[in-house]
C-alpha cells in the first residue's frame, strides 16, 4: 500500500492508495479528498474496487457535505455511485450522529433510484430499481439498539428462481446486537398483494446460523403467492402449471436452524391443473407438525377432477408422527363408486418420500367412466383389487396383480413400475393381460363393426413416457373354447383397413359379398412397437402377408394383411378413422 499526503494552504487535505487487498477484495486508485476551502467543507472519495470473484472493477465514488462537529453532527451524502460493465447504482447517503449524555445515537438513510445491476451468470439482475433503507443505532453499554425499515418502491428484480416485477414491499424490523449475536425483537415483512409475515429470532452472525425463528403468516392470497414464491420451487412436479385461488395462513418454530413446528391451513381453496390432469375446489385442511409429538390431520374439499374424472366429496384424517404419516382408510369418491385406500403408511427419510398402501376400486359405470375420459360410449361397470403399491424414491411399484373387470372379461396388470408419476414427464412400465373380453361389448363400443365371440390378449414390455407408448410387444386373438363367432361385413371392411395398402378379404365363393355377417375360425392381430414403428403380424403368415381373420363354416370369410411396418402415428390414424366410419376397403 502506498499513501501520499499533501496539503495547500490548510484549505485540502487529499489522500491516495494506489493498491489495497483485504480478504473480501481489492481496491485501486483510492483518493480521498477533503475540500476546506468552502462555507461548508465537502468530502469526495474516487476508487475502483473489485471483489475476489469479480473479473471487472467497478468504479465507485461518493462526494459528502462534512459537519463542522464530525463526532455529533449531519452527513448529507447526495452523490454517489457504483458503476462497471454490468452495474449502474446511483445513491445517496444521510447520516445523523449524536451523543446524548455521551452515549452515540446514529440514524441513517440510503436511497437508491433507477438502478440496474446483473451478474455475468444472468442468475441476479435489477432494471429501474428504486428503494429506500432507514437504518438506526443506539449504543446501550457494550451492545446497540437498532431499527431497520426498507421501502422497495419500484422496479424489477431476479434473484434465481424468484422474479418480482413491481414494487411495494417492505419490511420493518427492530432488536439489538450483542456482540455477534444479532437479536429482531420484532420485524413485519409485507409483500404487496400477498400478504405479511411477522417473526422474531436470532442469528449468529460469525457463521449466519439462524439460532431460533418464531413466523405467523395470518393470511396469505395464494392466487398471488403461487406465481411469484411457489411456482419457482414447482418447476419439474405436477404443480408447476396451474390457477389456484383461496387463503392460507401458517406459523412455524425454527431452533438451531432446524425445522421445530409449523401449522398450515387453507381455506377454501381451488387449484385447477392448466394441463387438466387434475383439479380440487373448496378445498380446507389443517396440517400441523411438530418434531417432538404426533398430530392429527385433516384435509378435504368438495369436489374435484383426477384425469377428467370427478371426484366426490372427500375428507382425509390421519396422524403424522415427526417424519411419517399414518392412517387405517380413506375414501375418495369416484363417479358413482370410490376408491378405498387402506393400509396407508408414509414416511420422508433424507430428501425422499416412502410409502405404501392397499386399494380397492368400488364397481364404477363404464359409460360414465368413458364419457369422462372422452372414450367410446361403453356399458357395464369396472371394478379393480389393487394389492400392496410401493412408492420409494420417485419409483412406484405394485407387489402382485392388478385385476380389473371390463367388457365381461379380465385386464391383469403385472410388474407395474411408474417412475415420477406426478413429475413432468412420468414414465410407466408393466405386463398386461387381457382374458375373456366380449367381442359384442368391445365393438359395439369402438363402434367397429360386430364381432360376436370372446377375446384375449397381452401387452408384454409396456413401455409409456408423459403416458404415451413408446414400446410394447402386443399381440390380441380369439380366446380358446367353443362359442358362437360372427363377424359383420362392417367388421370386416374395418379389419381390412387396419392392414394398410393392399389389404383385402379374400372369400371363398364370390356371392359371399351378398351376406351381411360371416363365421370365422380365428382373429389374431399383433404389434411389436420400438422406435415409433409396429411390426405387424396375425394368426399365422401367408406369402408375402399374414392371416388376420381366418374363415370357418359357411359362409366363412378370410381377411389377410400385407403391410409388415407401419409408423405408429399412422397406425392410430387408420384406428381412428376406422372408429370414426371412414373405412374404404372393400370386401370381394
Amino acid at each position: 500500500m502506498a499513501f501520499s499526503l499533501a496539503a495547500h494552504a490548510i484549505t485540502e487535505i487529499s489522500i491516495k492508495a494506489e493498491h489495497i487487498e483485504h480478504p473480501l477484495g481489492n481496491v485501486q486508485n483510492a483518493s480521498l479528498r477533503l475540500d476546506l476551502g468552502k462555507p461548508s467543507p465537502t468530502l469526495s472519495l474516487k476508487s475502483s474496487l473489485k471483489q475476489k470473484t469479480d473479473k471487472d472493477w467497478s468504479q465507485v465514488s461518493l462526494s459528502c457535505n462534512v459537519p463542522k462537529d464530525i463526532q455529533a453532527g449531519h452527513w448529507d451524502c447526495a452523490q454517489g455511485s457504483v458503476k462497471s460493465a454490468h452495474i449502474n447504482v446511483p445513491f445517496s447517503i444521510v447520516i445523523n450522529r449524536l451523543l446524548v449524555k455521551g452515549i452515540p445515537d446514529i440514524s441513517a438513510e440510503l436511497n437508491v433510484k433507477d438502478a440496474s445491476f446483473s451478474d455475468e451468470a444472468g442468475l441476479h439482475a435489477a432494471e429501474k430499481f428504486t428503494g429506500k433503507l432507514k437504518l438506526g443505532a443506539k449504543q446501550a453499554g457494550n451492545n446497540w439498539i437498532w431499527q431497520m425499515d426498507v421501502d422497495w418502491q419500484a422496479g424489477e428484480v431476479f434473484w434465481q428462481p424468484f422474479y418480482i416485477a413491481n414494487g411495494g414491499h417492505q419490511i420493518v424490523a427492530n432488536g439489538k446486537l450483542e456482540d455477534d449475536l444479532l437479536s429482531f425483537d420484532h420485524a413485519n415483512l409485507k409483500i404487496k398483494n400477498v400478504g405479511e409475515l411477522s417473526f422474531n429470532g436470532q442469528m449468529r452472525l460469525n457463521d449466519f446460523k439462524l439460532l431460533n425463528f418464531n413466523g405467523d403468516l395470518p393470511s396469505l392470497d395464494l392466487a398471488t403467492a403461487y406465481p411469484l414464491l411457489f411456482k419457482p420451487f414447482l418447476e419439474h412436479t405436477a404443480f408447476n402449471n396451474a390457477d389456484i385461488e383461496g387463503k392460507a395462513a401458517l406459523k412455524l418454530e425454527i431452533k438451531n436452524s432446524e425445522l421445530k413446528s409449523f401449522e398450515m391451513r387453507l381455506n377454501n381453496v381451488d387449484i385447477a391443473d392448466k394441463n387438466q390432469k387434475f383439479a380440487f375446489y373448496k378445498l380446507n385442511a389443517n396440517i400441523p407438525w411438530s418434531y417432538d409429538e404426533p398430530k392429527n390431520v385433516s384435509f378435504g374439499y368438495e369436489s374435484g377432477e383426477l384425469l377428467n374424472l370427478p371426484l366426490g366429496n372427500t375428507n382425509i384424517k390421519a396422524e403424522v408422527n415427526r417424519f411419517a404419516l399414518t392412517t387405517p382408510n380413506i375414501r375418495l369418491p369416484i363417479l358413482d363408486g370410490a376408491l378405498n385406500l387402506s393400509d396407508i403408511s408414509a414416511a420422508r427419510i433424507g430428501p425422499k418420500w416412502h410409502w405404501h398402501l392397499r386399494a380397492k376400486l368400488e364397481p364404477i359405470s363404464m359409460a360414465d367412466l368413458s364419457t369422462s375420459l372422452k372414450l367410446p360410449h361403453m356399458q357395464g361397470a369396472a371394478s379393480a383389487d389393487i394389492p400392496l403399491v410401493t412408492y420409494s424414491g420417485g419409483i412406484l411399484t405394485t407387489d402382485g396383480n392388478v385385476v380389473l373387470t371390463v367388457f365381461d372379461g379380465t385386464a391383469t396388470v403385472t410388474q407395474l413400475t411408474m417412475i415420477d408419476p406426478l413429475g413432468s414427464t412420468p414414465k410407466l412400465n408393466a405386463e398386461i393381460a387381457l382374458r375373456n373380453l366380449d367381442l359384442g361389448d368391445l365393438t359395439r363400443t369402438f363402434s367397429f363393426g360386430a364381432i360376436e365371440g370372446k377375446l384375449d390378449g397381452d401387452i408384454k414390455g409396456l413401455e409409456m413416457q408423459n403416458w404415451k407408448p413408446v414400446k410394447f410387444d402386443a399381440a390380441v386373438q380369439s380366446s380358446p373354447g367353443k362359442y358362437p363367432k360372427k363377424i359383420s361385413q362392417r367388421a370386416v371392411e374395418n379389419i381390412s383397413a387396419l392392414g394398410g395398402g393392399g389389404a383385402a378379404a379374400a372369400v371363398q365363393r364370390s356371392f359371399l359379398r351378398f351376406f351381411k355377417q360371416f363365421n370365422y375360425g380365428k382373429i389374431g392381430l399383433s404389434c411389436k412397437l420400438h422406435n415409433d414403428i409396429c411390426q405387424m403380424d396375425g394368426i399365422e403368415s401367408t406369402n408375402g402377408g399374414y392371416v388376420i381373420v381366418k374363415g370357418s363354416g359357411i359362409p366363412a370369410i378370410t381377411v389377410l394383411g400385407y403391410n409388415r411396418t407401419v409408423g405408429w402415428s399412422e397406425l392410430l390414424a387408420r384406428i381412428k378413422r376406422v372408429t370414426d366410419g371412414n373405412s374404404t376397403a372393400i370386401v370381394k
